[in-house]
């Protein structure tokens, strides 16, 4: 899990920083619950990980208080399987879960829960994901990615994300009790760095080639390329401390860029057949609400062979610092 990298740092800081006492109370039973969201939370594996992880640390800084309970939302959109998730939870017989499950659907760019309810909110690898494609961009022709483009596109992705991430910031200033934490690692890039020296800069510009390519065959029109712009923006650090500083209900007590794969080093080869499989099964529910479904089978059969031809430029892109980590701390 990428967010394992910076899963020591975080804790670290909740261990220090989280202020739930005055939620606590030795009298009122529901005054001892420690109540937890992960937000974005699909279906696989490491969000119960880091759930249990967090736990582990909330216990860890309150050892003294044996009639602590814990109540875990899972939050993503209805159409995530939430009962693949829930199947995969351990039975409270077992002993391995120690918190009570529930499943909450809708955005998180929007409020999902009651005002002054929760304790800790996570957000694990979504930040990135725009609430819908920046409205009225100018024109993008030839490219679906502000990678490489005019700055006048890479503007409109920004005010975008700066939208969405103030709607999630007012959201959680709502639902988060005063000091209570917002957990969050995503995919960044640092500030004023073109996205093009991302491998997935490198990779949405081939993906916009294959497409411009089927244009050219006539199986889609050039101008059905033009209008479809993924709905992706890694915010650099500037960005996402501007957005803190214009909402006002946070603090920031910790923020950080580095490596989301330190084991890729120079000279480890990356199966790109395998790369192109895992991201044809993050990303091929966009292009299949732009384009036929043949069109997009064709799209990721002609990205894996050309992301082998291309394995040298991949591996050789940057990627020192393009995961950012952040913790915000309610007012």
């Amino acid at each position: 899990m990428a967010a394992d990298v910076t899963k020591d740092t975080i804790h670290d800081t909740i261990a220090k920083k989280l202020d739930v006492t005055g939620h606590l109370s030795a009298t009122s039973a529901t005054a001892n619950v420690i109540k937890l969201a992960d937000l974005g939370c699909s279906v696989g594996p490491n969000t119960l990980a880091s759930i249990h992880d967090l736990i582990h640390v909330i216990k860890q800084k309150h050892p003294s208080t044996s009639q602590l309970e814990f109540q875990v939302f899972f939050n993503d959109l209805p159409s995530n399987d939430f009962n693949a998730l829930f199947r995969s939870l351990p039975l409270p017989a077992d002993g391995g879960r120690g918190y009570f499950a529930a499943g909450v659907p809708g955005s998180f760019h929007g409020r999902l829960f009651p005002a002054s309810s929760l304790h800790v909110v996570q957000l694990y690898y979504s930040i990135h994901w725009l609430s819908a494609a920046p409205k009225g961009p100018p024109a993008n022709r030839g490219r679906i990615h502000y990678a490489g483009a005019s700055g006048a596109v890479l503007e409109a992705y920004k005010a975008q994300w700066g939208e969405d991430m103030g709607r999630f910031l007012a959201a959680r200033a709502a639902e988060v009790v005063a000091g209570g934490m917002v957990l969050v690692v995503g995919p960044s890039i640092p500030d004023g760095m073109p996205y093009s020296r991302l491998a997935n800069g490198i990779m949405f510009d081939c993906m916009a080639s294959i497409l411009l390519d089927l244009a050219r065959q006539g199986m889609i029109k050039e101008e059905e390329v033009d209008a479809f712009n993924l709905p992706i923006y890694a915010p650099p650090p500037g960005d996402i401390e501007a957005a803190v500083t214009k909402n006002g209900q946070f603090t920031i007590e910790a923020m950080g860029l580095n490596n989301p794969a330190p084991w890729l080093t120079e000279g480890v080869h990356v199966d790109m057949v395998e790369f192109t499989g895992h991201i044809r099964a993050a990303m091929e529910g966009m292009f299949l609400s732009h384009f036929p479904s043949h069109v997009v089978g064709i799209l990721f059969d002609r990205l894996a062979v050309m992301m082998s031809e291309l394995s040298e430029e991949m591996e050789s892109a940057y990627k020192d610092k393009i995961q950012v980590y952040f913790v915000l701390c309610r007012k």
